[in-house]
């Protein structure tokens, strides 16, 4: 029976590297001389933003934004909390980087699917991605195709297509 898996996943060599740039770009750029503005990855999950006032730390926000971009990693799986005071007056930021469809989110693909009312089409969460079943690939190119059109919280990829 044909099937395809859905997944979230974020390529992390591509986040490093658009961070090195950002890091890269916020030393050399006129702006942000003297500010002492970091981009740092933390860890496999998260990076964190350091600037001294709001305005640069939007800035960074951006730098960071279009770096991404360039790397075509999508801007859905940055998470950004809340700022914080840092020391000597200065404001950080931690952004979590989010992969994986979680309980929650898996529930709402399914739903999602359901909503289509395409015939023959089952879908079940199987840890951190959802599995779709049907009769026809047809009626799975036409899930994939609606659900690639629906903006879901997550930047979704579709893998492991078998007939």
């Amino acid at each position: 029976m044909p099937s395809f898996d859905i997944t979230s996943e974020i390529d992390m060599q591509e986040v490093k590297n658009a961070v090195d740039q950002a890091s890269r770009e916020v030393s050399t750029r006129f702006d942000f001389k003297g500010t002492e503005s970091t981009v740092v990855l933390v860890g496999d999950d998260a990076i964190e933003l350091h600037a001294p006032t709001e305005d640069r730390l939007r800035a960074l926000r951006q730098v960071l934004e279009e770096k991404l971009i360039k790397r075509n990693v999508s801007l859905k799986v940055l998470d950004y909390k809340k700022e914080e005071e840092a020391s000597k007056g200065t404001l950080r930021q931690m952004v979590n980087l989010v992969s994986g469809i979680d309980q929650e989110k898996g529930k709402k693909l399914n739903k999602m699917i359901k909503d289509l009312q395409i015939k023959d089409v089952s879908s079940s969460i199987q840890g951190n991605q959802v599995r779709v079943t049907s009769k026809k690939r047809d009626t799975l190119q036409q899930v994939i195709s609606a659900l690639k059109a629906s903006d879901f919280e997550l930047p979704l990829q579709f893998a492991n297509f078998r007939d």
